[in-house]
């Protein structure tokens, strides 16, 4: 199993920021290279604006976040361990059905390995 690793500078968030991004109906994924390689973690970060719902709301969207991202490092190679990602949620995640979701997140790693590759 994959670990996750997050962003903890504020620098490393605003180099990520200012490169390549993809917008979806449930989040926004900002990603780029690695700075360092290491393939013992997944560099990816889920961020919340304070406008979305209460605690609660904002901690169960990251927690989807997270579980779908995690379903898709074990069910195969789609997701690329050589780049950061920075993924902002959005409210739909909290009212959508977990399926839709997991469908959405699998076009959008497909789409970023096509362009990268």
């Amino acid at each position: 199993m994959i670990k996750f690793k997050s962003l903890n500078k504020s620098k490393d968030f605003q180099k990520i920021l200012k490169k390549k991004r993809l917008t979806t109906k449930y989040y926004t994924i900002y990603y780029d290279k690695n700075l360092i390689k290491n393939n013992k973690y997944l560099n990816i970060s889920f961020v919340m604006k304070k406008k979305i719902g209460n605690a609660v709301v904002r901690n169960k969207i990251k927690r989807r976040l997270r579980y779908v991202i995690q379903k898709i490092l074990n069910e195969g190679e789609l997701i690329d361990l050589n780049y950061t990602y920075v993924i902002f949620g959005k409210n739909n995640v909290y009212r959508d059905k977990f399926k839709e979701l997991l469908i959405e997140a699998n076009k959008t790693f497909k789409k970023i390995k096509l362009t990268n590759n």
